[in-house]
């Protein structure tokens, strides 16, 4: 091989982008582990539609994101040292390129990319762009640490913000600005509570979702045990409560194919204006999150605190009942013919509620004929003394029902 041109000093990534692309004749950028752009060569217009978006949005598209995902590309570039050729891919805008893991010990510290416009690169040049992959480490430790720094600046405003520790919209939009962060005009809290307490590891997997999927826009993350805690912009976005319980699924799913993750619950808060309101909203998220574990069936697919219903007030009502000794003398009636006679009129009448009174859901759902469930609604009304047409008597008896579990 000819004298090393990787061994000099580079005042910028820049440059450095620029020096590989002479020596390997083609198009180079530089990521970081998030796929966001570092630097790109300059001097020759050779490129692709993947590239172009690349460099017009500053960090990878998430569609080329899946897509590499997809094929394998990110996996193995994640595991091994050595060079990855990538296929093109015509529906996504990518050509044939070379990707190179940028390592720092066993941690992955961005990817360099050389197209392959012109060209088909042979094993020399292969080596050249690990030789360039192990000079460009300095610099991007540099980036990492500039990074960390930023990120705990960060991590300290948002736990201010967590915990009403700032007293004024204005001082707010203030520190918004001082670290660079557009004020968003709408805003909510989510959290994603984990099985067990989150690893060094499952932080790394986490920052790297949450920098690939591009909407809704992340403003501040904080990991506290098992739960992750977003700030989310909502500007800009039409429906936002169901943009919102779309990232919450595609998060939770994208965990699980990914990274192996599973049995994340998510809960998110209304859509607030007021900063003074973050501290709030986390609350309303939790609540969420509370809901869903005292009742897994019937809030599974409840993301959004806006959609709770009754759920938000159960636990003033379970503080009523716990203090009133819990007492409904029509559920008492049922379960004692139901344990007497072996049957289900309990089940039947929640799932019956549960549907909105309509018969031939809850006939479905209970897997009867309609007949057969005709038949039971007339039982439960003379065993338990239940008006099943009075309204009033009807959310009573769903409340206690929903009460009964959690006694």
């Amino acid at each position: 091989m000819k004298n090393d041109p990787f061994r000099a000093s580079f005042d910028s990534l820049e440059e450095f982008a620029d020096v590989i692309s002479e020596v390997l004749r083609c198009p180079i950028t530089i990521e970081d582990a998030n796929h966001r752009l570092l630097a790109y060569s300059t001097h020759d217009d050779r490129t692709d539609p993947a590239r172009i978006a690349t460099i017009i949005g500053r960090r990878v598209p998430e569609k080329v994101i899946n897509s590499l995902w997809k094929e394998g590309v990110i996996p193995s570039l994640l595991k091994s040292r050595e060079p990855v050729r990538v296929k093109t891919v015509d529906d996504i805008g990518l050509g044939n390129r070379v990707a190179v893991s940028v390592w720092k010990n066993d941690e992955v510290l961005g990817f360099i990319w050389a197209l392959e416009i012109e060209k088909r690169l042979d094993q020399e040049d292969l080596e050249w762009l690990k030789r360039a992959a192990e000079a460009t480490k300095n610099k991007l430790i540099q980036v990492q640490t500039r990074k960390n720094k930023k990120e705990e600046q960060y991590q300290e405003f948002f736990w201010q913000l967590l915990t009403s520790h700032l007293s004024s919209n204005e001082e707010i939009i203030n520190k918004f600005h001082s670290l660079q962060i557009t004020p968003p005009s709408l805003f909510a809290v989510t959290v994603f509570q984990f099985v067990k307490d989150v690893t060094r590891d499952d932080e790394k997997n986490i920052a790297y979702l949450l920098k690939t999927i591009q909407e809704p826009k992340i403003l501040l993350h904080t990991i506290d045990h098992r739960q992750l805690i977003l700030l989310i912009s909502l500007d800009s976005l039409q429906q936002p409560v169901e943009k919102l319980s779309a990232f919450c699924d595609l998060f939770v799913h994208k965990m699980k194919d990914r990274f192996g993750i599973g049995k994340i619950v998510q809960g998110f808060s209304n859509v607030y204006h007021d900063f003074l309101k973050v501290e709030k909203s986390y609350r309303e998220a939790r609540t969420v999150i509370s809901i869903k574990e005292k009742f897994p069936t019937e809030a599974k697919d409840i993301h959004g605190y806006q959609s709770l219903g009754i759920y938000k007030y159960i636990n003033v009502l379970l503080e009523k009942a716990e203090k009133d000794h819990f007492d409904n003398y029509s559920l008492q009636k049922l379960h004692e013919y139901d344990k007497k006679n072996h049957s289900d009129l309990v089940e039947t009448l929640e799932v019956y509620l549960s549907k909105d009174s309509n018969v031939h859901e809850a006939a479905k759902a209970l897997n009867v004929h309609t007949n057969t469930l005709t038949y039971r609604l007339k039982r439960i009304s003379e065993i338990g003394d239940i008006n099943l047409k009075d309204p009033n008597q009807k959310i009573t008896l769903f409340l206690d029902l929903k009460l009964e579990k959690l006694f």
